[in-house]
């Protein structure tokens, strides 16, 4: 079939682009799926989830849990044993008719979430996945607005309505599908409603109509007895109208006194907005200084805590590897005193018994009384040898308690080793810091590092190519130049870091300068860049500077030639509001005084402490770097701390040789009273006890020989475990000096921002004091007019209580007086005669209120009824021409689509019913549907959805098992005619949910097939489930032939 689809345009808006199940229904994750803009196919087996993708389509666009037949409630959808399911559809929205692309872009996600309960809750996003709205009334403004009909069949088809649809043979159930399916039974129940609400309205009006009479009867009476009053009515409203008069004359008298005393005390408060406004910016700065103050505290803190944790674990791996090393040298000194005691022992014990029996045969050769000579020369020899024996003990109890000294000493040289690495280290530092020395008396630069001659060098070239729009300033330190050298120590730890810190004048210029220091310097040691506006002025700081008599700030010992520099300083560290005082005493005495110096945050001493009014640090710094005065004299000073380097010395042990000659000794003994016992004649019964002594001997020395090759291989073992807890000790060590190096910037910075807050409290108590005065001027205006407002106050309120709206009085007081007492006393006379004047008024007015409102309710009532009445029959008359002209063109299509198979017939629209009488091929007319075979009554019940397909509007399509009943012949032709339909609306998208394969469709970029994974049977498949069975087939095929054979 060729169809022409690239001429075409596909849909814009409203089409699925793709749809996403998590733990719905009974499958755990399912998709996502991406559809095609025009004819997708959704195929896989039975329990695949095809149906579940188009209830999860349905239920995520807004439908009813009844509407999906799978169903009656929501909570039903929720995998078994999961707390919620989710579902995601992603809608296409482009084009001139897309809703809201400013917010959703070109596409709209609608993400479903229900829980157990079976609540659900909407998710609408945009293309991006940022979140534009949760409301459900935003989901059905998109759906009128895309024409998405959840609930129509013609656009969602289910698999259950659609076998009752197909199966169904009566007239009726297709007459309410056509109504459903073009939304005529929708607008006929809107008139039902319409009807029903007109007859309710009518009956209120009948009966609004018959109350209304009698109201006016009752308003005519009340009107006549107030007629009566209206000569009455006229003298109350005069003498309303003079009290009026005289309440207010009184107040106007007393407003003219207040009026000038008023407008001044206005402008006084006026003026007060400006002090609130300094009051409330530097409120602003406090809060913020101290909240950044709290925030590098809390960093500061917690890299201490960090310490104090890694601290513990560090002293235990220290003692670890001290253990193990112990451990160590204690398996060592074993494996040593094993080592010379191995050829002792072959020599001493094995060589002369065995000697002793090889020499066994020859005992009888000996005559007697040789015998008796060699055996006292053998117990002569044998107390030697006993001797020998017991010193040799001695000794070898001295070697172990050598070898333990030894052991200890070499837990001393590894502590000696370490620090001599630390010694080292600072020894390195040292001469580095006495090579910058030397070198800084030809360049004072080199004081501050050795990089920094050639940064400054850096940013002189770049200055001179235009790469700086300012040139930046820097080291601070090398720019300021002490009046006092003995302040030097002070100044140092007042500025910090300042002192090599740089200032720039924009940020353009900081990032070209963070560029050349990157050059310079490594990370984490590069100087502080301050970025602020350059001025040819220093700042004036008569106001909020210290001043003292015996004593000079910061900014007063200091002679700075640049205004930059000055006003950095100024501005960072509020060097014109610290003082220096040399004695510790006197600092701590002007300090903490009754009454410490005006404006003066802090006091630094000569040593470099840090005082203020209520606590006092003591500083680490014991010299000066930067500031030094004598370049020699500084040099003499490092030479001078530089420490003498350790010397390894390990102890020797004199006992060895002494071992060695003992045991040479007892062997030369040994050795004779083996000659002695060769020449010996024992006696027969003596052989086997010198037999089983030498088995016994030969035991100890295999013994030994094992227990010294254990000992080698434990002391190996431990060897590696002590070197293994001497490198995590290394390395823990490391990391704790790493954060304690991180933590000195840190305390830097909380330095500076104390400073900050200290600055911030100072201005703004400033200007608390300027408005507190301000506000005590104001307060003595307000007590010179508190007695002429509280008069004017209850004036007012005496005249407010007469008459609340004020009037404008030219009469005088008096006059109003006498008129007002003349007139009451006519109204009293005339009271006396009519009655009680305000009842009958009441009366009047109630029964006028009550007519007038029930006749306009009728009026209001019977112009609604007939504008409803006009409508309902022009909508009604709409309604029958819609409804035939939709049967019309139902009919006409569904014709169509019988002559492509060749087949002819009618549909009969009727009252409540849809006669369908299809002609297949030579057949006569047939009566009904009745007498169709399944498959041809599935293909024009197709016919007729497509019919159907051609009058109903909606963005996207969805049939669920449309073939459930047809033959392979109507379903192709039917699936023929479906993307014929498809081609002809590229603007719309079909989705098309079948068990079939789908392999005989055409290969066509329009056409997306989608397949489904097989269900899970609990781990066994279909394939598994062929081959099981042709295994089977082969077990019964092989005993067929063992049983005939």
């Amino acid at each position: 079939m060729c169809i022409d689809m690239l001429s075409l345009s596909s849909g814009e808006v409203g089409i699925v682009e793709s749809i996403s199940l998590k733990n719905f229904m009974c499958h755990s994750m399912l998709g996502p799926f991406t559809f095609g803009p025009n004819v997708n196919f959704v195929v896989g087996n039975n329990g695949s989830g095809k149906s579940a993708v188009l209830t999860a389509l349905m239920v995520g666009l807004g439908g009813k849990a009844t509407t999906t037949n799978r169903g009656s409630s929501l909570k039903g959808f929720v995998k078994e044993g999961e707390s919620s399911a989710d579902v995601s559809i992603t809608l296409r929205n482009r084009g001139k008719d897309a809703y809201k692309p400013e917010l959703f872009g070109q596409a709209i996600i609608v993400d479903l979430k229900i829980n157990r309960e079976g609540l659900r809750t909407y998710k609408l996003k945009s293309q991006a996945g940022q979140l534009v709205s949760g409301k459900k009334e935003e989901l059905s403004a998109i759906l009128d607005h895309f024409n998405i009909q959840v609930d129509n069949p013609v656009s969602m088809l289910t698999q259950e309505m659609s076998k009752h649809f197909l199966h169904s043979k009566g007239e009726g159930d297709k007459y309410k599908f056509f109504m459903k399916a073009t939304q005529l039974e929708q607008m006929k129940e809107d008139y039902s409603y319409i009807k029903l609400t007109k007859g309710l309205t009518e009956n209120n009006v009948i009966k609004h109509e018959e109350c209304l009479e009698q109201l006016k009867k009752k308003y005519l009476e009340k009107e006549e007895r107030f007629k009566s009053l209206s000569s009455l009515d006229e003298m109350h409203s005069k003498l309303e109208e003079l009290k009026n008069q005289m309440a207010w004359a009184l107040v106007s008298e007393m407003e003219k006194e207040v009026k000038p005393i008023k407008e001044k005390l206005q402008s006084e408060e006026r003026a007060t907005v400006k002090y609130d406004d300094k009051v409330e910016e530097w409120t602003a700065k406090v809060v913020e200084a101290e909240r950044k103050y709290k925030a590098i505290r809390e960093q500061l803190e917690a890299l201490t805590l960090r310490v104090q944790l890694l601290q513990p674990e560090c002293a235990t791996l220290k003692n670890e590897a001290q253990s193990r090393n112990k451990a160590f040298n204690t398996a060592q000194v074993r494996v040593q005193g094993l080592i010379p005691c191995g050829p002792f022992i072959y020599g001493a014990f094995h060589l002369p018994f065995q000697l002793l029996f090889w020499n066994l045969c020859s005992i009888n050769q000996t005559s007697g009384a040789e015998s008796q000579v060699r055996a006292e020369q053998m117990e002569r020899l044998q107390r030697d040898l006993d001797a020998l024996n017991f010193k040799d003990d001695t000794l070898g109890q001295q070697i172990e308690q050598f070898q333990s000294a030894v052991a200890q000493a070499k837990d001393e040289l590894e502590k000696i080793r370490r620090e001599k690495k630390d010694q080292e280290g600072s020894m390195n530092a040292i001469k580095r810091k006495i090579e910058n020395m030397e070198g800084s008396r030809s360049d004072r630069l080199r004081r501050f590092g050795e990089n920094m001659p050639a940064l400054l060098a850096d940013i002189e070239d770049a200055h001179r190519k235009g790469q700086f729009r300012k040139k930046p300033v820097g080291p601070l330190g090398y720019c300021i130049r002490l009046n006092d050298h003995e302040q030097a120590q002070a100044v140092e730890c007042c500025l910090g870091a300042l002192m090599v810190a740089f200032t720039c004048d924009n940020h353009d210029d900081e990032k070209q300068l963070q560029r050349l220091m990157r050059d310079r310097f490594q990370p984490g040691k590069r100087p502080q860049i301050i970025t602020s506006p350059f001025f040819n002025r220093v700042h004036d700081t008569s106001q909020r500077a210290v001043y003292h008599s015996n004593y000079p700030s910061v900014l007063q010992s200091l002679e700075i030639e640049d205004p930059v520099v000055a006003n950095c300083l100024i501005d960072q560290r509020g060097i014109e509001c610290i003082l220096l005082i040399k004695d510790k005493t006197e600092c701590r005495r002007v300090m903490n005084g009754r009454q410490p110096p005006r404006n003066c945050r802090m006091a630094f001493t000569k040593e470099g402490d840090q005082c203020y009014t209520d606590r006092y640090y003591s500083s680490d710094q014991r010299r000066y770097h930067y500031l030094s005065k004598d370049v020699e004299d500084e040099i003499r000073y490092c030479v001078s701390v530089v420490p003498h380097p350790l010397k390894e010395k390990l102890p020797t042990c004199p006992l060895y040789p002494i071992s060695y000659c003992q045991h040479d000794d007892i062997m030369k003994l040994q050795q004779e009273i083996s000659e002695l016992q060769n020449v010996e004649e024992p006696q027969s019964e003596d052989l086997n006890p010198l037999e089983e002594e030498l088995e016994e001997i030969n035991c100890k020395i295999s013994a030994a020989r094992v227990d010294c090759e254990e000992a080698q291989g434990k002391m190996a073992q431990l060897k590696a475990s002590w070197e293994e807890a001497e490198q995590r000790y290394r390395q823990h060590k490391e990391s704790i000096s790493t954060l304690a190096e991180e933590a000195d910037p840190i305390k830097e910075e909380l330095s500076k921002t104390d400073q900050e807050v200290e600055k911030s409290k100072h201005h703004k108590k400033h200007y608390e004091e300027k408005r507190k005065t301000h506000i005590n001027t104001i307060k003595a205006i307000k007590a010179c007019l508190q007695l002429k407002e509280q008069e004017l106050t209850t004036s007012v309120a005496k005249a407010t209580e007469i008459c609340p709206e004020r009037s404008d009085v030219r009469r005088a007081a008096r006059s109003l007086d006498s008129e007002i007492t003349r007139l009451k006393q006519k109204i009293s006379t005339q009271q006396d005669q009519q009655g009680d004047r305000e009842e009958i008024i009441r009366q009047y007015q109630e029964a006028l209120q009550n007519y007038n409102n029930i006749n306009q309710q009728v009026k209001g009532l019977k112009r609604f009824i007939v504008l409803l009445s006009k409508i309902m029959d022009d909508r009604h008359q709409a309604y029958t021409e819609l409804r035939r002209l939709l049967s019309l063109r139902c009919k006409m299509y569904f014709d169509s689509m019988l002559s492509q198979r060749g087949y002819m017939g009618k549909m009969i629209f009727d009252t409540n019913t849809l006669l369908m009488y299809p002609c297949l091929g030579d057949k006569a007319a047939l009566s009904d549907m009745r007498s169709l075979s399944g498959g041809e009554r599935s293909f024009s019940t197709v016919c007729f959805v497509l019919s159907l397909w051609a009058i109903a509007e909606a963005p996207f399509r969805a049939l669920d098992e449309f073939d459930v009943y047809m033959d392979m012949v109507n379903r192709r032709i039917s699936m023929d005619m479906m993307l014929k339909i498809a081609a002809s609306q590229r603007y719309r998208q079909f989705i098309f949910l079948t068990p079939q394969s789908m392999s005989s469709l055409p290969v066509n970029n329009l056409i997306r097939i989608l397949r489904l994974d097989d269900p899970d049977r609990g781990g066994f498949s279909l394939k598994s489930s062929l081959n099981y069975v042709k295994f089977l087939f082969k077990f019964i095929k092989l005993s067929l032939k063992l049983f005939l054979s």
